[in-house]
């Protein structure tokens, strides 16, 4: 199995201009708090996995929102620009560069060497920028564990494991069934 290398640098604050001064070499490269996150390309069961994800969000957004999957840049900050492997968002927060504030939805299909980035920073910055909800997903099953903002923080809300169907109402209300996703 190939994994993933997930790398942080956080040996200085990088800023937005250097982060989009870097190469095109299909690596994904993130600001979180200032620490350049770089990331390989996923494998094939990530892209699944998000695809059928896709497909089932798209099926029952709202026409005030969208559904957009990475590369796509979300600007939390100057210090923060993140590329969730799905978001929902409403329509009139885009411009060309990207998603300028919190989406509705982020979410995160993890792979092994970036379990500890989605779980825990970066669920902590999508709930300081008010995300509504957040959703990790682990591709081999599949299942999901989503987590919904209260009182300004995010809870757990669902743990769905394969063969299980949850309906979430947060951003709206979809049923998802981890084993579709990598049909």
């Amino acid at each position: 199995m190939t994994v993933m290398a997930t790398t942080i640098h956080d040996d200085r604050v990088w800023t937005r201009a250097e982060r989009d001064a870097l190469p095109e070499d299909g690596r994904r490269y993130e600001l979180l708090d200032g620490a350049l996150i770089v990331s390989a390309a996923p494998r094939p069961i990530h892209q699944i996995v998000v695809f059928g994800l896709y497909r089932q969000l798209h099926a029952s957004c709202p026409k005030d929102l969208i559904v957009l999957g990475a590369p796509l840049d979300i600007y939390l900050a100057e210090d923060s620009l993140l590329e969730p492997d799905l978001l929902v968002a409403q329509r009139d927060q885009f411009d060309d560069a990207g998603l300028r504030g919190r989406p509705e939805l982020a979410v995160e299909v993890m792979s092994p060497s970036s379990r500890r980035i989605d779980r825990v920073l970066k669920r902590e910055r999508f709930e300081r920028a008010g995300t509504p909800a957040f959703w990790l997903v682990e591709p081999e099953g599949p299942s999901l564990t989503a987590y919904q903002l209260r009182e300004g923080r995010h809870e757990l809300a669902a743990e769905v494991a394969a063969g299980e169907s949850w309906t979430a109402t947060v951003p709206y209300e979809v049923t998802l069934t981890p084993d579709n996703w990598a049909d």
